[in-house]
C-alpha cells in the first residue's frame, strides 16, 4: 500500500495513511491512551522513545524496505497505528508487529474495517502472523473475530524484533491467518 486509503465506516471519515512529521505528538498521545495494551504486552506503560523506536524495530535479517507503518485517522484524529513487515517470516507472509487502536475506538467495527481494507490491498499475501499477550482478552477476541487461529501461550523469548524482552513481559499467543489466493 503506497498511499492513503479511505475506509468505509458508516458515519465516520476513516483514513489509513503513512505517518508524517506532524504525527509524533498524536502518536505519543495514542501510546499513552493505550496503556492497557502496553502493560499487557510488556508489563509496563509506554515509555520515552517507544514511538521513535517503532520506526526502526525490525526482525533480524529484515531490511527496512519490508516494514510499513500506517496511521489510522478517524475524523481527523489519530486513532490507531499498524506496524507490518512484508515477506516475514517467509515470502507471501505478513507479520503484524502492532495493531493498536485507542480504547475509545475499540469494539465498534473500526479495527475489523481497517484490517480487511489493508488485507484487500496486500497482493500476494497467503499468511498473516501476529502475537497477542496471553490473557489480554481484547486482543484475543479481535484476532479470533478476524479468523486468526491462536496457539497456546509460549514464554517470551530473549529478543523480540531488535529489542530485548523485559523481566515483566508475559507469555504470548501466536496468531495465524491463512489467506486464500485472489484471482
Amino acid at each position: 500500500m503506497d498511499d492513503a486509503v479511505l475506509i468505509d465506516v458508516p458515519g465516520e471519515r476513516v483514513v489509513v495513511r503513512a505517518p508524517g512529521e506532524r504525527d509524533e505528538g498524536p502518536l505519543l498521545t495514542l501510546f499513552e491512551e493505550c496503556e492497557d495494551w502496553f502493560v499487557a504486552a510488556t508489563g509496563l506503560p509506554s515509555g520515552p522513545g517507544d514511538v521513535q523506536s517503532l520506526f526502526y524495530s525490525l526482525p533480524e535479517g529484515v531490511g527496512p524496505d519490508a516494514k510499513s507503518l500506517w496511521v489510522v485517522e478517524r475524523d481527523g484524529v489519530v486513532t490507531g497505528l499498524v506496524d507490518v513487515v512484508r515477506d516475514h517470516p517467509e515470502p507471501g507472509s505478513v507479520a503484524v508487529g502492532l495493531f493498536l487502536l485507542a480504547p475509545w475506538a475499540r469494539g465498534r467495527g473500526l479495527g475489523r474495517a481497517v484490517a480487511e481494507a489493508l488485507l484487500a490491498r496486500a497482493e500476494g499475501v497467503t499468511r498473516v502472523t501476529a502475537t497477542v499477550p496471553s490473557g489480554w482478552r481484547p486482543g484475543e477476541r479481535f484476532a479470533e473475530r478476524l479468523g486468526f487461529t491462536l496457539e497456546e501461550a509460549t514464554a517470551p523469548t530473549a529478543q523480540v524484533g531488535n529489542r530485548r524482552t523485559g523481566p515483566r513481559e508475559p507469555s504470548l499467543r501466536r496468531a495465524e491467518l491463512r489467506v486464500a489466493p485472489r484471482g
